[in-house]
């Protein structure tokens, strides 16, 4: 990229000040294919995907800096494009694996020559003190672990320095894949224990600005707030070494000027592009946009049940039928993506995302609120991750004229998309708010795993039902041939929809345009930027 040329072009637009500390880390020599440039509209809070509060944004630097014992293959989808491939288990740290008759002990061979960052060998010693970690620390990291039943450190052990065991309490459907996601990343346990202390054994502090990994990426720079620069690892045999010297992640929040760059040609990609720039830019010279549908995603209004209203499943139902859930699609979605409304009163078949049995119906919507007790309705704060305001804030301004019909008097919050994490997610404390969760093992039972049960992250909003806890316990790891699998599956989504704490507005697509300079992009279940298979065109 011709820096000089970058620095006229934002000029032109007026940027010039807000991204000169974006110009510094562009080296004058760089061309197109030793540096890409990528833009995104949040912001990364952390370099360890572990540390409590940890973002979305910064899932990407456990991707990109760190080996897994596997990852997933690759699959070509209808429109051409690339997309991991679920069914498609494939090594990575690890050159192979052995799994019992029984299926409850996985063993895994180490890559001869793997090393990490500073030249030393990357053990099962290392696998073993990274898996213990995931597990205990806590939080998000500990309750994914959980879903492939990897749950204590003794289950782990490093039978020699190239050979890792993982012993199960019984066979898990999702075990294996769950090697797979962000979380099991190995760490460098030498240097994180040099920098570990009594307050912090699992050195959190230091691992959250200095990640020590083996992968293909190593962090160059962190500038907190503005922008992230990775440098290749040339020494990389998790996989083919990257195609681009040097990747720098800038945070742009706004969304026009993302567009800007991109249209002009300034950077390289701009990541997860609001669905109107997406139909926009497709027709533009220059660029090109993919747009993927996420699996196992749905955007959701939530009802949070420590708000009394909300306790009574009368009004969580009344809300769900007072959407205008049509105009919500089409100025908050444009159109793209699948409504998730006006479906079958029964539940006849486990596909999900599925419609839900609601759709617009306000007569409905204030008998229910009658039957409740709350003629007169209440006041209620809605609440919106700023970071998701392309899409949060039109749907929020048409979810709050819907309630206002039935007596709601909702005032829309916005919040920071630094802070959401903590306050939607960890605290769980927002009464009513728009979220958009998206399992990472595409299955249902996965799905409701994480946002139906009590205590667990992306139930935001202190759902506790004990059928379908139980359900989903008995279901979670039970294969999906079993005689027994899809008629729980389908009780689960009429629970769901009777009990409706979290409410279906559209299954989503990830966007994101590039530089016709550039090729590679292969979607990921979890939305981040997998700079690794990106390569000059």
């Amino acid at each position: 990229m011709d820096r000089r040329h970058f620095l006229k072009g934002a000029a032109s637009l007026g940027l010039g000040a807000s991204l000169l500390p974006y110009l510094k880390v562009l080296p004058a020599s760089a061309a197109s294919n030793e540096t890409a440039v990528v833009v995104i509209g949040g912001t990364i809070n952390s370099l360890d995907i572990h540390r409590s509060g940890t973002n979305r944004d910064s899932y990407q630097v456990a991707i990109n800096c760190y080996d897994r014992l596997v990852s997933f293959g690759t699959k070509e989808m209808p429109d051409g494009s690339l997309s991991y491939d679920f069914d498609n288990v494939q090594p990575e740290l690890a050159e192979s694996w052995e799994i019992s008759d029984d299926g409850t002990v996985m063993t895994f061979t180490i890559r001869e020559g793997a090393t990490f960052w500073d030249g030393k060998p990357v053990t099962a010693y290392d696998v073993k003190w990274s898996l213990d970690r995931a597990v205990s620390l806590g939080g998000f990291p500990t309750v994914q672990m959980k879903a492939g039943r990897l749950e204590s450190p003794d289950q782990f052990e490093a039978v020699d320095d190239r050979t890792f065991r993982i012993t199960l309490p019984f066979p898990s459907k999702l075990a294996l894949p769950d090697l797979a996601t962000p979380i099991p990343i190995v760490i460098n346990s030498e240097v994180a224990k040099a920098n570990a202390t009594d307050d912090d054994p699992w050195a959190t502090e230091y691992l959250h600005r200095n990640p020590a990994g083996s992968g293909a990426y190593k962090v160059a720079r962190w500038d907190s707030g503005q922008q992230l620069v990775y440098e290749r690892n040339d020494d990389w045999i998790g996989g083919e070494v990257p195609g681009y010297q040097r990747v720098i992640v800038r945070e742009v929040p706004s969304q026009s000027t993302r567009r800007a760059l991109i249209e002009r040609g300034n950077v390289s990609a701009s990541h997860n592009i609001p669905n109107k720039d997406a139909r926009e830019l497709a027709d533009k010279p220059g660029v090109k946009v993919v747009s993927t549908p996420i699996e196992n995603c749905i955007y959701s209004l939530c009802t949070n049940l420590d708000f009394e209203p909300f306790k009574d499943k009368r009004v969580r139902q009344a809300v769900a039928w007072s959407i205008p859930y049509q105009k919500i699609f089409e100025q908050a979605a444009y159109e793209q993506g699948v409504p998730m409304w006006g479906g079958s009163d029964t539940v006849d078949e486990i596909s999900w995302p599925q419609k839900s049995p609601y759709e617009e119906n306000i007569e409905k919507a204030r008998a229910l609120m009658a039957e409740a007790g709350y003629e007169d309705g209440f006041e209620v704060p809605l609440s919106f991750n700023l970071s998701h305001a392309d899409w949060a804030e039109p749907a929020a301004l048409q979810i709050q004229r819907g309630l206002e019909k039935i007596g709601i008097r909702a005032s829309i919050e916005k919040i920071p998309g630094a802070n959401w994490r903590t306050i939607a997610l960890v605290d769980k404390k927002l009464p009513l708010h728009l979220e958009n969760f998206g399992g990472w093992l595409n299955t249902p039972d996965y799905y409701f795993f994480w946002a139906y049960i009590k205590g667990n992250l992306f139930n935001s909003y202190n759902y506790d039902n004990p059928e379908m806890a139980k359900l989903v316990d008995d279901t979670l790891d039970m294969a999906m041939d079993h005689p027994d699998y899809e008629p729980n599956v389908r009780r689960m989504i009429e629970l769901a929809f009777d009990d409706i704490p979290r409410i279906p507005l559209w299954q989503p697509t990830l966007n994101v345009a590039f530089n016709d300079k550039v090729e590679g992009y292969e979607y990921w279940f979890h939305r981040q930027m997998d700079i690794r298979a990106l390569e000059p065109a």
